[in-house]
């Protein structure tokens, strides 16, 4: 009975599930599929001899990964880093969002939202290349600035006490904008009706964003930060890779570099596995806290 009144509602709804159909095929193939060759992280894995004719070796690669000197650095440099996306970064799209619904003048809204969405289609070595070009000590326009006032010259790009700064700059201005989507679509929801009745009631323009607008968009923002917190060690690998060097690897490694290293340039596939297994595994655990703690202040998780 119940299984017919299933296929009722996918009948009745078919074309709604044929929308969602390229995002489920998409996840299979990409997301969950490749998940069986984890299993190569408890092997010694040789292409030649496969999945199946490969020795089993257990936790060695674990072992070998919780022991090694490298660890607690790469480990530290990725928390850092995402810290500073957590405590530097996410807030600041909510705080674009706030801004941008206080202003009256569609035209330049619009015009000032065109302008921060952009650099979000810039790739991450368009981006860097910029930065490159305004940083280098050879007619870099910032390094140019600073001896014109009568500073010394920086080297921004080799320095490792400027790497984490050059970092989160660049990552504010690709993502802040394009950040801002949802939570400006979360603030049209609001009740118009809650803003006229606080101006009834004497409230400023900043008071009403306090005590209406975000507490409206809160659900919103803990969700996103649910999902950022599982994406604890997993800062992606395209900008960080470009922005190392030999220079500043003791603050710029991190476990998706150290997995491109160890697996591509290496052949270390087994260890490097094992390795993308402990971030997945980390990502999953704080999904899991961070989504308990939500629910233990009666907030709205994300199941």
């Amino acid at each position: 009975m119940k299984r017919s009144e299933t296929w009722r509602r996918i009948k009745r709804n078919k074309m709604i599930y044929l929308m969602i159909l390229p995002g489920i095929i998409y996840f299979l193939i990409y997301k969950y599929l490749p998940m069986y060759g984890l299993i190569i992280s408890f092997q010694d894995y040789k292409p030649y001899k496969g999945i199946m004719g490969s020795e089993w070796v257990g936790f060695e690669h674990f072992q070998r990964l919780f022991e090694s000197t490298e660890f607690w650095m790469i480990f530290k440099n990725t928390l850092v880093l995402f810290g500073l996306q957590i405590f530097i970064f996410f807030p600041i799209p909510i705080i674009i969002s706030l801004m941008l619904n206080e202003v009256r003048h569609s035209f330049f809204k619009r015009g000032v939202q065109t302008l921060i969405y952009i650099p979000h289609f810039m790739s991450w070595v368009v981006i860097v290349s910029i930065s490159y070009v305004m940083l280098t000590l050879d007619g870099g326009i910032v390094n140019a600035i600073l001896e014109t006032l009568g500073f010394e010259k920086i080297n921004f790009l080799l320095n490792e006490d400027w790497f984490r700064p050059m970092y989160i700059l660049q990552v504010i201005w690709r993502e802040a904008g394009w950040g801002t989507i949802i939570f400006l679509a979360a603030i049209t929801a609001v009740d118009p009706q809650l803003y006229e009745a606080a101006r009834m009631d004497g409230a400023n323009r900043f008071r009403q964003m306090w005590h209406i607008t975000i507490p409206a968009i809160r659900n919103v923002i803990i969700v996103l930060l649910i999902l950022k917190i599982g994406d604890v060690l997993e800062l992606g690998f395209e900008h960080v890779y470009l922005l190392l060097n030999s220079s500043n690897r003791s603050v710029a490694e991190i476990f998706d570099t150290y997995v491109y290293v160890a697996g591509l340039q290496q052949g270390q596939f087994s260890y490097s596995t094992a390795v993308g297994f402990f971030k997945g595994g980390v990502g999953l655990a704080m999904v899991v806290f961070a989504n308990w703690l939500a629910q233990k202040f009666d907030e709205e998780g994300i199941y």
